[in-house]
């Protein structure tokens, strides 16, 4: 079996910097056209010269015959002016301003310390026509792992559109339902993302056989009936969600330690894992759509128009990628079958 799709885009990556961003980058860029690129490097990506530095060397790793073009976003903070978001629409690069609650996951640590500290900058972004992308989990550590999105959704983006009714917002990799439920409930300047990973596993995938710490992402994995919500959104031809990978790649050593990072490195198998997911749920005529068309349609882009062939064939990621500098990468399912392979 083979099916042909207009090139998909992922509008949430994870590409690092320097030879780590030179070892993963070739993996998306055959696979999709584009890439919503996140900011949270050390430092992170702040101002819009610093977008357009990134940018600079992410084209540069593009291998020689591949066409991939890096969409820019800001890392919102305390301090992001309103003067930065206008300087950022007018870029023509920069597409997104990321939001992390200070703290919520890797390199988050210059994040929101309060949502009213951004209010002048999501102005901006409201009246600017700018998305803000949400990292949708609250910090309160009194609030349980497997709740933080839920609670973030009630005590931050309900208030926050209810005071800016008309900004362009992600709710990026959702995980439980009552993400899926927001999202459906808000008007069309609200969407979501979801993640292979999150579409494929619920959260016994990280304590099969013991803590397994390359399925440990953040947010992290849900019960069984948040995953069955995220795959009927996926494959439902609601406009309102779209493909994420959230590839987030760490060091081999960086997740196999006493404290391992948070993040899963998907963009080995970034539409297959897709493809697998969708034939799941009997669902592979609506891939298409939910890959390649409804997230331009969101970010006012034109759809991609050269095309991917998946191949219905059995094929096993290595144990470890290269990772750069000596290091090591383990991608999603290192040494087991995926069903779908993308076609050279």
């Amino acid at each position: 079996m083979r099916i042909t799709l207009t090139r998909p885009d992922d509008w949430h990556l994870h590409l690092r910097d320097g030879a780590a961003m030179r070892a993963v980058l070739p993996d998306t860029a055959r696979r999709f056209g584009r890439a919503i690129v996140m900011p949270n490097l050390k430092p992170p990506v702040r101002t819009v010269a610093e977008a357009a530095a990134y940018r600079d060397r992410i084209l540069a790793a593009v291998p020689e015959g591949l066409a991939f073009e890096a969409l820019m976003t800001l890392y919102l903070t305390d301090n992001t002016s309103a003067q930065e978001v206008a300087k950022a629409r007018s870029s023509g690069f920069v597409h997104a301003v990321k939001y992390y609650p200070a703290g919520a996951t890797t390199n988050a640590d210059f994040g929101v310390t309060a949502v009213e500290k951004a209010w002048p900058a999501i102005a901006a972004m409201e009246e600017q026509g700018l998305p803000l992308l949400v990292h949708g989990e609250s910090t309160d550590p009194g609030v349980d792992v497997f709740d933080r999105e839920a609670v973030f959704i009630d005590r931050v983006l309900v208030p926050l559109l209810d005071r800016f009714p008309r900004l362009k917002l992600v709710l990026e990799h959702i995980t439980t339902r009552q993400g899926i439920d927001f999202v459906r409930a808000m008007p069309a300047n609200v969407a979501g993302t979801l993640t292979a990973h999150h579409l494929l596993y619920n959260r016994n995938a990280m304590f099969k056989g013991g803590i397994r710490p390359h399925y440990y992402c953040l947010p992290v994995l849900k019960r069984e009936s948040h995953r069955q919500a995220l795959l009927e959104a996926a494959v439902s031809v609601d406009a309102k969600f779209f493909l994420g990978t959230d590839s987030a790649p760490h060091a081999q050593s960086a997740k196999e330690c006493a404290c391992g990072c948070a993040g899963i490195y998907t963009a080995h198998a970034g539409i297959e894992l897709y493809a697998e997911a969708f034939e799941s749920a009997g669902a592979l005529d609506r891939l298409e759509a939910f890959a390649s068309f409804h997230g331009p349609d969101f970010y006012g882009l034109p759809r991609n128009t050269t095309r991917v062939t998946l191949v219905r064939e059995d094929w096993t990621p290595p144990d470890a990628l290269d990772f750069g500098d000596g290091q090591r990468l383990v991608p999603l399912r290192a040494g087991e079958a995926i069903p779908w392979r993308l076609a050279h």
